[in-house]
C-alpha cells in the first residue's frame, strides 16, 4: 500500500544531507512552508543552496536559517528588501554567494528540469551581467542567452489538501513556485492543511499528481495574534 504520509516534519526532513540544494516554495510569505523550514533547520544539515524567490523575509523562514549560517548560496529573484538584513549583512561581509536570476528566467529553468529539458534560450538578460560567461546566439534577428536547468536534492513546498498518495491542491496564490519545484527535486515533501482519503479530490483539480511528492506532512494552520487563520 502507497502511503506517503509522514507523522511529522522532522522525520520528513532527518536525511538532508549537508551541501544539499533545497528548492523552497512560496512568494514572499504566500505560499511559504514554514513549518518545514523550521523543521530544516533544527535538523542541523548546512552549507545549503537555496532555490527560492527572494532572500528572506524578517526573522524567520529562510531568514532563520540565513541567520544561522547554514545557507552557502542563494539563487533568486529578489535578494534584497525592506526586511532581508539577514542576507544582506551575510552579503556585505562575502559570507554567502549569490546567484541572481530574473524571475521569468527562475521559473523557466525549474520548469526546464522537471521537464528533462537540457537548457533553453531566452532574449532576457542578454547585453547585462547576467549573461556573462553564458552561449549567446542570433535566433529570428533577435540575441538569445542559453539558460541551464535547475535541479535540486530536496523542495519544501506548501500545498492545501493532500492524500496519502502525495496528490495536491493548492489555495490560490500559495500555489506559486510548488508545482514546478515538486517535479524539479529528486525528493519532495509537502506540508498541507488537510489530509484527504484517495478519490476525494477531484482528479481535474489536481494540480501536482503524486508522481512527484515523496512524503507528505500535515501541519495545523497559522493564526494571527488577532486569532484569525491566516492566509497562504
Amino acid at each position: 500500500m502507497i502511503d506517503k504520509i509522514v507523522a511529522t516534519a522532522a522525520q520528513a526532513l532527518a536525511d538532508v544531507p549537508d551541501g544539499a540544494t533545497v528548492m523552497l516554495g512560496g512568494f514572499g510569505t504566500a505560499g511559504l512552508p514554514a513549518e518545514l523550514i523550521a523543521a530544516l533547520l533544527a535538523q542541523g544539515a548546512k552549507d545549503l543552496t537555496v532555490i527560492n524567490n527572494n532572500a528572506g523575509n524578517g526573522d524567520t523562514g529562510l531568514a532563520a536559517l540565513l541567520a544561522a549560517g547554514r545557507v552557502r548560496k542563494i539563487v533568486c529573484s529578489f535578494p534584497r528588501q525592506a526586511d532581508s538584513w539577514h542576507f544582506d549583512r551575510l552579503y556585505r561581509a562575502g559570507q554567502i554567494e549569490l546567484e541572481l536570476v530574473p524571475q521569468g528566467n527562475l521559473a523557466e529553468r525549474i520548469r526546464a528540469a522537471g521537464a528533462g529539458i537540457g537548457g533553453f534560450f531566452t532574449p532576457t538578460g542578454y547585453g547585462t551581467e547576467l549573461a556573462k560567461g553564458k552561449e549567446t546566439r542570433l535566433i529570428d534577428g533577435r540575441w538569445m542567452v542559453l539558460e541551464s536547468p535547475l535541479h535540486a536534492d530536496v523542495a519544501l513546498i506548501k500545498a492545501e489538501r493532500g492524500d496519502r498518495w502525495g496528490n495536491l491542491t493548492y489555495r490560490m496564490t500559495a500555489r506559486n513556485f510548488g508545482p514546478i519545484m515538486a517535479a524539479a527535486a529528486k525528493i519532495t515533501v509537502a506540508s498541507v492543511h488537510e489530509v484527504v482519503e484517495l478519490g476525494a479530490l477531484d482528479p481535474e483539480a489536481i494540480v501536482t499528481p503524486g508522481l512527484f511528492v515523496q512524503r507528505v506532512v500535515k501541519v495545523e494552520r497559522q493564526r494571527t495574534a488577532a486569532g484569525n487563520v491566516k492566509a497562504g
